[in-house]
């Protein structure tokens, strides 16, 4: 089998692991899925275990942030130390961010992608993931809307990378981020709905 392939199914597999869904029944016999906004992220995470304990919370919330980076990062890093191209490297990243959104073992429901693309994304475009972070913290610090925060930061990001990178290094072409920009953004859809009606929750 064409080890682009390979590594394409893999790099869907491991994004596709819900670690939010794994880490809240784990340590507080949760199923995240049922509740607050039923997705598997890490906003979801703090929101639904908050209830029960504050400071378990928290820490549940990084972790799964953390795991949700690192299952998109470790696969590239891989794939890039035993020399496969940097096209391919992009194209897993893709298939990361589509698999923790559309997981295979949650029946093709997920996350929404944040945090997996901003692991990825990292890998190859750390300035620009920079500026999206501190975007994010200050929106988040301020309005205290995770969506909004992901939203702005997304957006950030995306300027930041045709001011810094008109041309990308190695492919001389946008296309991976606006794919995963996309997604990012098709999933927050509902969010947005909310937004725009004032009905979307804040983490305090």
């Amino acid at each position: 089998m064409n080890e682009n392939i390979i590594a394409y199914a893999l790099a869907y597999l491991l994004g596709g692991i819900p670690f939010g869904l794994i880490l809240g029944k784990f340590f507080a016999n949760v199923n995240i899925q049922n509740e607050g906004s039923k997705s598997i992220g890490a906003t979801n995470v703090l929101r639904v275990l908050k209830e029960k304990d504050p400071k378990l919370a928290k820490k549940i919330a990084i972790l799964t942030v953390v795991c949700d980076a690192l299952k998109g990062v470790l696969p590239i890093l891989i794939a890039k130390f035993i020399g496969l191209s940097p096209a391919t490297l992009w194209a897993m990243a893709v298939f990361s961010v589509i698999g923790h959104c559309y997981s295979p073992f949650l029946k093709f429901e997920g996350g929404k992608g944040v945090a997996t693309g901003a692991g990825v994304l990292m890998i190859f475009l750390p300035i620009e993931i920079i500026v999206a972070l501190v975007v994010w913290f200050i929106i988040g610090k301020v309005l205290k809307i995770s969506s909004l925060a992901s939203l702005v930061a997304l957006f950030a990001f995306i300027i930041s990378s045709f001011i810094i990178h008109p041309q990308i290094p190695d492919i001389d072409s946008h296309a991976p981020i606006l794919i995963i920009a996309f997604i990012v953004f098709y999933k927050h859809i509902p969010n947005i709905k909310r937004l725009i009606s004032g009905q979307e929750s804040k983490v305090i």
